[in-house]
């Protein structure tokens, strides 16, 4: 599937005064270093076209290779990537791994119809960018994602959500679930990611690390 569709802007709004003040990345006490901040995700029935991006996801090896509908869409990209691999290289210093994971952050959140500033800061609270994080609910990898996930749509080995592409696709396509279930609202959206539906610190947290990942190029 191309990724080069754009995201419903408007379907993001913020509909909580608390949205719109984030605290700063660095004051939050979600942020603490060396912790993985996974909440209490929610095991509930899913539409078939859900189901069906994440059962595809768990075969995927290789990074995908996002596609482009004109020649300026792709140099937005890779200006795009230019500038997050100099803002991800003190966490990924490897060029190609740090590549593999903004071609895949971008391709992700575009399918999945999300803002990558967004996924970027909601990856930055829940792992600080660590491929093998593990929370001590047992949420796995960049995006904390629970295992109860691959037993609803794979083969229920959790092993798999250490895999890049898989964690990236299930972490887009669940939050995008759950803001489509809040019906755009992100402040309630982010809260059911977590776990922590209504209440404002994960919210907060994951807007005001958004703001390190903001591309006006």
């Amino acid at each position: 599937m191309s990724a080069s569709g754009t995201a419903p802007a408007k379907a993001q709004g913020l509909s909580r005064r608390s949205c719109l003040q984030a605290l700063p990345f660095a004051c939050s006490p979600l942020l603490l270093a060396g912790q993985a901040h996974a909440g209490a995700q929610i095991e509930e029935p899913l539409i078939d076209s859900v189901r069906t991006a994440l059962s595809s996801a768990i075969a995927n090896q290789a990074p995908p290779v996002p596609e482009f509908r004109d020649t300026e869409s792709r140099l937005t990209y890779l200006r795009w990537l230019g500038a997050m691999s100099d803002r991800l290289k003190k966490k990924k210093p490897e060029w190609q791994i740090r590549k593999e994971f903004l071609q895949t952050v971008w391709y992700e959140s575009k399918r999945a119809g999300l803002d990558t500033t967004l996924v970027l800061g909601l990856i930055q609270v829940e792992s600080n960018f660590r491929k093998f994080a593990v929370s001590n609910v047992g949420a796995r990898g960049y995006m904390q994602v629970m295992p109860f996930w691959t037993r609803v749509i794979g083969d229920g080995d959790p092993g798999k959500l250490f895999h890049m592409q898989t964690n990236l696709r299930f972490g887009c396509v669940i939050l995008r679930h759950y803001l489509d279930r809040e019906r755009g609202d992100l402040f309630l959206g982010l809260g059911r990611y977590n776990g922590s539906r209504g209440k404002s610190p994960y919210p907060d947290a994951v807007l005001g690390a958004s703001k390190n990942w903001v591309f006006t190029g």
